[in-house]
């Protein structure tokens, strides 16, 4: 029945014991087990009132005013949704208007992410080491992720916003992220829906980041013809012109938050205004979907990062989220190279920093263990 992951990872089945997993992920789950909806396929029984070639001749102001008054008809349909009513496509729809409205966002300045670089990415590389091609280097069932995840129909794209000095993947994210493969929308869903069929509980969109990606992904969507949860893993660092997007489309949200203090979100990663935006962002995808969030403890870090950011969230989102407090950090890329330019992150994190930081999460009322 489960095919043969279940020896692998037979938390994956017994996570959907425990009441807070399922009252947290009740959307997730009713997509994922197809008793509704996916979101995506909600947006695209809306009628925008145009054609989709007729959309591409609108201007972006024009496109974004439909936009905003599309959302409201969105937001009741969601609702009606989550009660268990179903929706046909239509011709010139909402998801229509979203592919062509984030194409904007890329050429002629893109304006995908808050590095805000304004490259043209149909003539050169942006800051996020891609062109506007989109570039799938992987995609499969992964076993390795959160276990309500699993199995997760993981693809990974080339490029990312982010230039950690630690990055496990930097592979993929930084060095050589052209040299996946090309892939363009009706392809990806294809690959979406052979994903689904081999058992996918979800669309795992991660990198590297999909933001560099997004464009390719939102069009992806148009052609996808099987009902599948869409994830997005990432480290949140879109710009809220994206938001707008993409919150329509994602079902479950699969965020990280690394630091919270932009100090060593510049130093470590080269990002700016690093928890401004990152926060904005988990906040809005808290109320457009479910959310996990990951937080890899860094080594030295609990008390300019760790302990706030836990607290935060107690704060914030203590009731919405589940939480992945990670402790598999280790040195990789840059600093196993150069480990005498960043010293305070040249080792694993100590088992007293990872019960440190569990304990204090324990005391703030978060649930973190069903997903760490």
């Amino acid at each position: 029945m489960f095919g043969e992951w279940f020896l692998l990872r037979p938390d994956a089945i017994s996570v959907w014991k425990d009441p807070e997993v399922n009252r947290r992920l009740k959307w997730y789950k009713s997509v994922m087990l197809n008793k509704r909806q996916a979101k995506f396929l909600i947006a695209r029984s809306i009628p925008s009132g145009y054609t989709f070639k007729e959309l591409t001749k609108l201007t972006e102001e024009e496109l974004w005013r439909l936009h905003s008054s599309l959302k409201k008809e969105f937001s009741y349909k969601w609702e009606e949704a989550r009660k268990g009513e179903w929706f046909k496509t239509v011709e010139g729809n909402f998801l229509d208007l979203k592919a062509v409205l984030v194409r904007k966002l890329v050429s002629p300045k893109c304006r995908l992410c808050e590095r805000r670089c304004n490259v043209d990415r149909s003539k050169r590389i942006g800051a996020c080491f891609v062109d506007d091609k989109v570039y799938v280097h992987s995609a499969f069932l992964h076993l390795g992720e959160e276990a309500p995840l699993v199995p997760s129909g993981t693809i990974f794209y080339g490029g990312c916003p982010f230039k950690c000095v630690f990055c496990q993947n930097w592979d993929v994210s930084q060095a050589n992220a052209r040299n996946g493969q090309i892939t363009y929308a009706k392809e990806l869903a294809r690959i979406q829906e052979g994903l689904r069929l081999e058992g996918a509980r979800n669309v795992n969109h991660v990198g590297g980041d999909p933001i560099p990606s997004a464009h390719e992904i939102v069009s992806s969507m148009r052609f996808l013809n099987v009902n599948v949860p869409q994830l997005w893993n990432s480290n949140m660092y879109m710009t809220s012109e994206l938001m707008d997007i993409i919150e329509d489309l994602i079902d479950i949200w699969l965020p990280d938050f690394k630091y919270w203090n932009d100090n060593c979100a510049l130093r470590l990663s080269g990002v700016k205004n690093y928890r401004e935006v990152v926060t904005r962002n988990i906040e809005r995808a808290s109320k457009s979907g479910d959310v996990i969030i990951r937080h890899l403890i860094l080594p030295n870090h609990l008390e300019c990062d760790t302990f706030p950011i836990l607290e935060w969230i107690a704060k914030n989102l203590k009731d919405k989220v589940l939480v992945n407090i990670m402790d598999q950090y280790r040195p990789e890329y840059l600093v196993l190279r150069y480990p005498e330019r960043w010293p305070d992150i040249a080792r694993t994190p100590t088992l007293e920093e990872v019960r440190a930081a569990r304990e204090y999460a324990s005391e703030l009322g978060i649930v973190w263990e069903p997903v760490s």
